[in-house]
């Protein structure tokens, strides 16, 4: 088991988008014994050469400029690695193009980076592994053929000479690393994707996928246009140099071969791509061609009938090809924890079952452990768009998720038993993957081809066994449909239960239905939602809000069970002035409050490990009463709609806080959270953006004082929520356009249509 830090420091125009800043890993060195606690052996680590001299000026004495560089940042944290007992795997350019005095085209980027290696391998000769340059085949094709990245070109020649400089400048590096330190090993990575097609596209995606190996083609001293017909590289080699590379530049590489120690391969689940000569069935971002078809270029996953192949597959298949260790160096999935959590292990297994195909496999490497930044938008932009990895980094200090125990327990040879993983990947569940019609692409022929196919079937068949569920209370309620709704669309078996099937204030009815339906975990979403009437209704309003909850947190805890149950700002008294943390004290104003306060209690009492979220002002798309929609569908029938405007609460979108509830339960959080997206408004302030947002004339939307309204239950001035412990849930604005989105999407026929603009990036 491996790790790795998403450590991209990449150049847009004259800006560098540097992740380690943006994590917050350069200034936390903590990170390392965090990581050192998930059983790691090596980590692929960053000694970037942007980093470490990002203002030195090249001269014939000194051509990677690090005269006086600032290594105190690397030798403290290699330092730290070595006593912890990790291997790093040093990587000097990650995505990137160098410092500002060269880049990817500048002939000389080989001997500079040759020299950087050099100063590094002289100031840690005890490192023994380096990746110089991470998928110099992706880099130059994002910076150099599509112009993503610096320096911003886009044609294929330019392509070909920043790939050959990335290659040569490996080979340069590698050769000063060992000079300084012989036992040096080159650990090379590459997206190791694959391309599909449908027949008449073949032979496109035989270029491409002969175009995928040569990275470690060109280090292997493999291409040249004159090697044996249909030897590895013959093809390559034709190619580069019709685009105008010159023999001697491909003979360069076979008289200099510097085959990698390990060949590491990265693995998305959208490396796997799908070519379709029509390509009015799919979006017109999907579009391209190749002079000859016009064809679509899409996600194989999506569209491919027989699925994608797997990272197993694509070991086994580059240890066929050169017969040198392989490592899987990237794993990488955004999506809800059970598909990470599933993601990660189908990996995992992938690569044991390539090694027990006879592939020598040296590694998994989970990656990345603190997530990374912006990707979806290939970092060209710095919008703080946050993917969680290992860790979790929305919270003060790093979070583990659930990841870290599947890790803990891959790494110590133990069997995962967490019960989301009896169910496939939403890539293996042809139900969830497939947004396009489904295609069966053309088959590779040959021997070799027909064992890669059997192979990655047998690997990626599901293994089924008993599945232990979710119970979630509250079948009619909002929260236990919206619940039951995400559960079904995660692939997490549950079970729904009414007050006839178990009443949570009794209980016997409780552990009746605990010792009948086994659940790994508790849902609790029953209880009295009505504030005013519970002034009147007080014992009724306890039984379900209090006396249940404390019933249910003891029949857990007595059988281990999960329970994750729900709280409420009222809770609160609204006199603080600004939003509530988790560690403020409870002082409620009315019964419904009290009743809550009261469950919190009793709840932790009962059962230390149970999670409780305090969140307010439900909103959702999927259930008609609430504050949102009734505000939106009164004003767009030109009804009057009457809101406070002296009451301030942090609105929540009824998804958003599933989702990151789901979250937290596998992940084990317990205690108090404040769950709520982002921002305090009034409810006129809050019906009012709505509105707008929608394009609803608002003019019929008036604000009242609380005290004008007659509520019979004491309302807080401001109950706003803030955390504490983590800000898992976007801004109300980006929530608010999502659930308008939805809305859309539902069909809601009082709802008017979005700008054309907004039509587009919807089908987007």
């Amino acid at each position: 088991m491996w790790g790795g830090l998403e450590a991209t420091v990449n150049r847009v125009d004259d800006r560098y988008l540097d992740q380690l800043e943006r994590s917050g890993h350069a200034s936390r060195p903590g990170d390392l014994d965090l990581i050192a606690s998930l059983g790691i052996r090596a980590l692929r680590y960053p000694v970037l050469w942007e980093r470490v001299a990002p203002n030195g000026t090249s001269t014939p004495s000194d051509p990677a400029g690090v005269a006086g560089a600032d290594w105190s940042w690397t030798d403290e944290r290699l330092g730290r690695l070595h006593e912890l007992g990790i291997t790093p795997i040093a990587g000097l350019v990650h995505h990137g193009s160098g410092p500002r005095h060269t880049d990817l085209l500048q002939p000389d980027f080989p001997l500079k980076l040759a020299a950087y290696a050099r100063a590094v391998a002289e100031r840690y000769p005890w490192v023994d592994a380096y990746t110089p340059v991470n998928e110099p085949l992706t880099t130059s094709r994002f910076a150099a053929l599509y112009g993503h990245w610096y320096p911003h070109t886009k044609d294929a020649l330019s392509w070909a000479r920043a790939l050959l400089n990335e290659c040569k400048a490996t080979v340069l590096a590698m050769r000063a690393i060992r000079e300084v330190n012989p036992r040096a090993r080159l650990v090379q990575t590459e997206d190791m994707g694959k391309t599909h097609s449908t027949r008449r596209l073949r032979y496109q995606a035989a270029f491409e996928n002969e175009r995928r190996w040569l990275t470690f083609d060109l280090l292997a001293g493999l291409v040249h246009p004159e090697r044996p017909l249909h030897a590895p590289g013959e093809w390559m080699g034709k190619y580069l140099t019709w685009l105008g590379i010159s023999i001697d530049e491909l003979a360069w590489f076979q008289e200099n071969p510097c085959p990698p120690d390990v060949l590491g391969i990265n693995h998305y689940l959208t490396s796997e791509r799908f070519l379709d000569e029509r390509p009015d069935l799919y979006p017109l971002h999907t579009h391209g061609g190749n002079g000859r078809h016009r064809y679509a270029d899409v996600e194989a996953v999506r569209v491919r009938a027989q699925g994608i192949e797997g990272p197993g597959a694509l070991l086994l298949e580059t240890w066929e090809r050169y017969r040198l260790p392989v490592a899987v160096t990237e794993a990488h999935l955004f999506s809800t924890r059970e598909e990470q959590l599933r993601w990660l292990l189908e990996v995992w297994r992938g690569a044991e079952a390539a090694r027990n195909a006879g592939a020598d496999v040296r590694a998994m490497t989970v990656w990345s452990l603190l997530g990374a930044y912006d990707w979806n938008s290939l970092v060209t932009r710095d919008n703080g768009y946050y993917e969680p990895g290992v860790f979790d980094l929305r919270a003060p200090e790093p979070r583990p998720t659930a990841l870290a125990g599947l890790m803990n327990d891959l790494a110590a040879g133990k069997q995962p038993r967490h019960p989301v993983l009896t169910e496939p990947g939403w890539w293996r569940r042809p139900r969830a993957r497939l947004v396009y019609p489904p295609v069966r692409s053309a088959q590779p022929r040959g021997p070799l081809a027909l064992r890669q196919r059997r192979f990655s079937m047998r690997y990626g068949e599901r293994t089924m066994r008993a599945a232990q569920p979710v119970l979630i209370t509250g079948r009619t309620g909002t929260l236990g449909q919206a619940f039951a709704r995400l559960c079904d669309l995660r692939a997490i078996v549950h079970r729904v239960t009414s007050r006839a099937e178990m009443d949570i204030g009794d209980p016997a009815s409780v552990a009746a239905a605990l010792d009948a339906l086994r659940p790994w975990a508790v849902v609790n979403t029953a209880g009295y939602v009505r504030v005013d009437d519970a002034e009147q209704d007080r014992d009724r309003c306890f039984r379900e809000n209090a006396d249940g909850p404390a019933i249910l947190a003891e029949a857990c805890a007595a059988r281990g069970i999960k329970l994750l149950t729900f709280s409420s700002d009222l809770v609160f008294d609204g006199r603080k002035g600004e939003p509530y943390v988790e560690s403020d004290a409870p002082a409620p104003l009315n019964v419904y409050g009290e009743s809550k306060a009261a469950a919190e209690q009793r709840v932790l009492a009962a059962c230390p490990d149970a999670l409780v979220a305090r969140t307010s002002a439900f909103f959702g798309a999927w259930d008609e009463h609430n504050f949102v929609t009734a505000a939106l569908r009164e004003l767009a029938a030109g009804q009057r709609f009457v809101a406070a405007v002296d009451q301030v609460v942090s609105a929540t979108y009824v998804p958003d806080l599933v989702h990151a509830c789901l979250d937290l339960l596998l992940d084990g959080e317990r205690g108090i959270l404040h769950l709520a997206n982002g921002g305090a408004l009034s409810w006129y302030d809050l019906a009012l953006q709505a509105a707008q947002m929608a394009g609803i004339n608002a003019e019929r939307l008036q604000g009242a004082t609380t005290d004008t309204l007659g509520l019979p239950a004491k309302r807080p001035a401001n109950s706003a929520l803030s955390s504490e412990r983590a800000s898992l849930l976007p801004s109300i604005d980006v929530a608010l356009a999502r659930y308008l989105h939805d809305l859309r999407v539902s069909g809601a026929d009082w709802l008017l249509p979005p700008p054309a603009e907004q039509r587009e990036r919807d089908v987007a």
